[in-house]
């Protein structure tokens, strides 16, 4: 949370405008896009890791997140797709990191990394995974019975010991559908990320998703733009002002973001609707 002496909405002398920031993440570089083949052979084709160049982006943006966001993440919230549980991994050491005890140099990961895990607790929402359909997931590497599967406890094992919430329910329950078509995969987005934010209002939150739900994200708080393309790692940052009253009410704004908030992430003037970016 941020806090703001201004005038805000609601505010008083007593109550300064505080205001909750959000931070909305794709995932780092996925393995098949490099190596084509790896498909072919792979248990789970339609769910492949980070390449090591991946990892070492994730965790280079973790340390600029503890670096300059002016704000500290106190929750994260991951799509249960590996590249974006691997990628949440990486993120959450740089942001824990007390000390580096890697032998090797060379190594810009989070090997060797020694966390703090009071500092950030991190949950699965399936609400954030990827759109279930053939635009991006192809039909060659999806389920042949369109039932994808997740083992929570692996997803979970991903993470640094002792930062994961048992405690947190998921908004989504279950996995979208497949098929689903490409407006309710964008209002899926939205509507989780609007939840989260309201069920954590005292905090600050990163989520780790796909390209198309940074595109939602950016859509539904920049006017008259769409977004062209998210690169892996691409971020966007966006706040509201909350007031709070008694008995844990509170009130809140609508989340604001803008061009510099935006990292890796190119828009455009919106010609008809918003076009975002997927996988």
């Amino acid at each position: 949370m941020g806090s703001s002496d201004g005038d805000g909405a609601g505010a008083t002398a007593e109550q300064p405008q505080l205001y909750q920031n959000l931070v909305v993440m794709r995932h780092g570089d996925r393995l098949d896009n490099f190596v084509p083949l790896w498909a072919a052979s792979a248990p789970r084709p339609w769910d492949p890791p980070l390449v090591e160049d991946g990892k070492v982006r994730a965790f280079s943006t973790g340390e600029k997140f503890r670096k300059q966001l002016g704000f500290p993440i106190h929750r994260v919230f991951v799509s249960p797709f590996l590249r974006c549980l691997e990628t949440a991994a990486e993120v959450v050491s740089a942001l824990c990191a007390v000390a580096n005890t890697s032998d090797d140099p060379n190594d810009l990961t989070s090997n060797g990394v020694l966390v703090d895990p009071s500092k950030i607790k991190v949950s699965i929402e399936y609400g954030l995974s990827e759109m279930l359909n053939s635009l991006a997931i192809r039909d060659n590497v999806a389920p042949k019975d369109g039932m994808f599967s997740f083992d929570i406890n692996q997803c979970q094992a991903v993470f640094p010991a002792g930062t994961v919430d048992n405690t947190v329910e998921m908004v989504y329950k279950q996995l979208p559908k497949w098929q689903e078509t490409v407006e309710d995969a964008r209002a899926r987005y939205v509507e989780v990320i609007k939840t989260l934010a309201d069920k954590y209002p005292s905090e600050n939150l990163l989520l780790v998703t796909h390209g198309e739900g940074v595109g939602s994200a950016v859509a539904s708080w920049l006017n008259d733009v769409m977004v062209s393309e998210v690169e892996y790692c691409g971020y966007s940052v966006a706040s509201r002002p909350i007031v709070f009253g008694e008995n844990r009410s509170f009130t809140a704004g609508d989340f604001v973001g803008s061009s510099k908030g935006l990292v890796g992430i190119s828009l455009a003037i919106v010609p008809d609707g918003p076009a975002q970016n997927s996988t």
